[in-house]
C-alpha cells in the first residue's frame, strides 16, 4: 500500500480523509473481505487493500454515484467528456482546464466569487435534476461538487435543495477522480444500498475478514445524522457484539463527547473492547471555533 492517503472524489461531509493516517495504522494488515456498511464518500475503502470489498450505504443516490464512478473506471475519458458537456452547458467554472471567472468578479467578491459566478448555472442544473433527471448520478455528482459543503440533500418532497457552494471543479477534484478510477478498476467490489441490519443479515464470514463501521454519530448535529437515534445505536452495538462472537475483526469509529453532550450508551458498551483515541480537528462552521469532540476507534483486536 502506498503511504499517500487517497481522498474520495465526493469530498463528503464526515469524510475521514484527515484521520486516515491514524486509522490505517490501527487496521489489520491482512484483509480478505472488507465490509463497510456506512461507506459514505468512500475515503476509507480507497485506503484499504483487500481481496474483496463489500460496500453499502442507505443513501441510494450516494450509492448510484459510486456505481457510476466504478463503472467509469473502465473508461475515465468518457466520464470526463460527459461531465464537461454538463459543465459547459450550464457555464460552470472549471479551473482544472481554464479559469473563466472574470477578474472584476474576483475583485468585488474576494472570498465568494465562485459562488457568485456559478449560482445561475447551478440553480438551472438543480431545477433540471428536480424536474426530469432525479436519478441521473452524473448530474447529482456535479451538483455535489459545486454544492454547499458538498452534500447530497433532499427536502421532504424529494427535491434536491442544496444551495451553490463557493467551490469549483478544480485540479483537486480531477486528481481525486483519477485516484478513485485507478484504485477501483481492477478490484472486486460489491456495492448495495440497504439498511445496515439488512446488509448484515445474509453475510457469511471467513478468516481475515474485517468490518469497518462509521455510522452517523448519535450526539453530533450533522445533516445526515437526523435519521439516527438511540434505538439505531443500540441495534448497531448489538450487531457488533454478534460479529465479535463470530470471531470477525471489527473497528468502529464514533464520538463519545461532543460540545457538552456525551454518548453514555457507547461509553458503557465500549468497556468490553479496545479503545484508541483519535486526534480530530473538526471546525465549527458557525463560529469557526474548534468543537470539543472526543473521537475514538473501538476494536476487538
Amino acid at each position: 500500500m502506498s503511504n499517500k492517503i487517497k481522498r474520495s472524489p465526493l469530498f463528503y461531509v464526515g469524510d475521514k480523509y484527515k484521520l486516515m493516517k491514524q486509522l490505517v495504522n490501527l487496521f489489520p494488515k491482512e484483509i480478505n473481505n472488507f465490509y463497510e456498511p456506512f461507506v459514505g464518500g468512500g475515503t476509507v475503502f480507497l485506503n484499504i487493500e483487500a481481496k474483496k470489498y463489500l460496500l453499502n450505504d442507505i443513501d441510494k443516490h450516494l450509492i448510484n454515484i459510486h456505481k457510476l464512478l466504478i463503472a467509469s473506471s473502465k473508461n475515465p475519458e468518457k466520464f470526463f467528456m460527459n461531465a464537461e458537456k454538463i459543465i459547459h452547458k450550464y457555464k460552470l467554472s472549471h479551473s482544472y482546464k481554464k479559469d473563466i471567472v472574470p477578474d472584476s468578479l474576483k475583485k468585488e467578491f474576494k472570498k465568494t466569487y465562485y459562488a457568485r459566478f456559478n449560482k445561475e448555472g447551478y440553480d438551472k442544473l438543480r431545477m433540471c435534476v428536480n424536474n426530469f433527471q432525479k436519478n441521473n448520478p452524473l448530474i447529482l455528482y456535479i451538483l455535489l461538487i459545486y454544492g454547499f459543503n458538498r452534500m447530497l440533500r433532499f427536502n421532504g418532497s424529494g427535491k434536491f435543495n442544496l444551495p451553490v457552494g463557493n467551490v469549483d471543479f478544480n485540479k483537486n477534484v480531477v486528481n481525486a477522480l483519477n485516484g478513485y478510477f485507478d484504485f477501483v478498476h481492477d478490484k472486486k467490489i460489491s456495492i448495495t444500498s440497504k439498511d445496515f441490519k439488512k446488509f448484515f443479515s445474509d453475510k457469511k464470514y471467513s478468516k481475515k475478514d474485517f468490518v469497518y463501521l462509521d455510522p452517523p454519530y448519535l450526539i453530533s448535529a450533522s445533516e445526515y445524522n437526523k435519521l439516527w437515534n438511540h434505538d439505531s445505536e443500540a441495534d448497531l452495538l448489538k450487531m457488533i457484539d454478534i460479529l465479535n462472537k463470530k470471531g470477525v475483526k471489527f473497528a468502529l469509529s464514533n464520538v463519545t463527547h461532543y460540545n457538552g453532550s456525551k454518548n453514555d450508551l457507547l461509553l458503557e458498551w465500549m468497556k468490553k473492547y479496545n479503545v484508541h483515541k483519535i486526534e480530530s480537528n473538526y471546525i465549527n462552521y458557525h463560529n469557526n471555533g474548534k468543537k470539543v469532540i472526543k473521537e475514538v476507534l473501538i476494536t476487538n483486536y
